[in-house]
This record gives structure tokens, sequence and C-alpha cells, in this order.
């Protein structure tokens, strides 16, 4: 695997938590990634970043020039007053896997809002892979999170978003707190897919038929495509849930949707990962390569 050192621009950061000042604002952070096409081979042009978040390394695992980053966040955790906005721009042509080595941690608040905004653009031809870890929200936590997807009729955009609410493995819920989450897809300045969760304090929704049937696991799997007839390919060769888990595959307005809902952030992802080594070698005829940071 190759690496490939990358220069940094470091923004000042509006409040600091080292000498205790401006403690209750919380971490301000930003990220600004754009990624172009050189020679064959994807390249991370433009970076920027004010605070705790960063990308130290490009990696290339792949003869197809795509480039791989993953998005570190020290601190490892979020708390109520932090504010985190990320922006991603791919370029025509270029090739490009996202993920974070870590699950993110959304602590319980003190009345202060945790809010991250995360702003998306893929330009025509150009390929994004946007596969975060889980994010896990502690009960008391007060969590905003926004996504918005602006890409062309030729991008190509895979992503996955899950939840996990509380701590099952230690028996733990969601049990106070709020959760607002809103994702936004456009094409060609068309909104083509909305989605919004809202968890509410005591929030019948957490154990409703209707809602989420007190499971904890809640994830989410898009994939920007046109072609309908891949439904099936992934029904046929994904395997059955567990233990009672949920698992689905539609298709409506030219996305192909999984939805996971269960009791195993694992599960989760077996059953995505799955869905996008089938879905890339279908549609950009390359396998798919497992991220390094995965597997440790």
């Amino acid at each position: 695997m190759i690496a490939e050192s990358l220069p940094i621009r470091v923004e000042p950061m509006t409040t600091s938590c080292l000498d205790g000042v401006g403690l209750s604002e919380g971490w301000k952070a930003k990220l600004y990634l754009k990624f172009i096409e050189e020679n064959n081979k994807t390249v991370l042009k433009e970076r920027s970043h004010q605070g705790p978040l960063q990308v130290q390394k490009a990696f290339y695992p792949e003869v197809s020039g795509a480039c791989h980053v993953y998005i570190l966040h020290p601190p490892g955790g979020v708390v109520g007053g932090d504010s985190f906005d990320v922006k991603i721009e791919v370029d025509p042509n270029a090739k490009v896997l996202v993920t974070t080595p870590a699950a993110g941690k959304f602590y319980r608040s003190a009345g202060d809002e945790a809010y991250q905004q995360q702003t998306i653009t893929v330009a025509d031809h150009g390929v994004l892979e946007w596969f975060p870890s889980e994010n896990i929200f502690f009960p008391g936590a007060n969590v905003k999170l926004k996504t918005r997807v602006d890409l062309s009729k030729e991008s190509h955009f895979i992503s996955w978003d899950i939840l996990c609410l509380g701590r099952p493995a230690i028996g733990e819920t969601f049990s106070r707190g709020q959760l607002t989450q809103k994702l936004e897809i456009f094409q060609n300045g068309r909104l083509i897919r909305l989605d919004r969760l809202v968890v509410m304090e005591n929030d019948a929704i957490l154990d409703a038929k209707w809602g989420l049937g007190g499971k904890p696991i809640v994830g989410s799997f898009f994939c920007l495509t046109p072609r309908k007839d891949l439904v099936n390919l992934l029904r046929q060769n994904i395997g059955s849930p567990e233990n009672g888990d949920l698992f689905s595959v539609t298709f409506v307005d030219d996305i192909i949707l999984c939805r996971y809902l269960g009791n195993s952030v694992e599960h989760a992802k077996r059953h995505f990962i799955k869905a996008w080594q089938l879905l890339r070698l279908a549609l950009r005829d390359h396998e798919a390569v497992i991220p390094r940071i995965w597997n440790t």
C-alpha cells in the first residue's frame, strides 16, 4: 500500500480548549477536502482544517489510482456545544473513498446542542464512496446532524450511515436526549431524496412497531444508479438477517436504498459491505478494496 504525505493548511480556531477559554462553547471544527484527477491518479489537491478534524495521508491501495482517505477526530467524542463542518468536493473523473477509523461518540449534554454538518459535491464522472464508521448516541445526548449531497446525472455516489442509539452491548438504551438527522440528495439541483429522523425524549418511535421496534441500530445505504436490475442482484446475494434483524432493498428515483434495523453494528456493516462489493463490480468493473483501517 502506498501512502502519500500531504501539506496541511491550518486555520486558527475560534475557541481554545487548551487554556480553558471558551470551553462552554465547545470545539468549532472544520474540514475542507478537494479531489482532482491528474495523470490517471486521484490527488487530494486542496485541504484545510480548523480544530480537531484532520486528514494525514492519502492512500493508494487500488490499481485504478483511486484515493482512500481517513478523516481523523483525535478527541474521539462530541459533547454539547461542539460544532463540526465537513466539506468534500470531487472533481470530474476523480475516484475517492472516504472513511473514519473509529465510531463517532456523542456524549450526554448539559443542555447545549452538538451540531454536525456535511456538504458533499461530486461532479460529472466523479466517484465518491462515503463510508463513515457508526455514530453512537449516549443517553442524554442533544445532537443535530445534517448532510447535503449535490450530484450530477453522471456522478457515482455510494454511501452508508449507521446509528447506534445507546450502547446495546451493556444494555444501555437512548432513554433520554434528542437526535435530529437530515439527509438531502440533489441531482442537477433537483431534490431526489430527503430522509429525516427525529428522536425526542421518551419518544414512542423507539419501541413502537411502526417505528424502531426496540432495535437500537439503524442503518441506511444509498447508491445512485439508474440500474433497477441491481436490486435483484443484492437481494439474491446478501445473506438473510440474523437474530430478528431486518434488512430491505428498494429502488426509488434512481437510488438503490438498503435499510438495516437490528441489534448489531457488525451485522449492519457486513450487509452494507457486501452490497458495496456487488455494486462496485457491477457498476465500475473493479473489485472493492477494503480499507486497511477496517481490519484493525
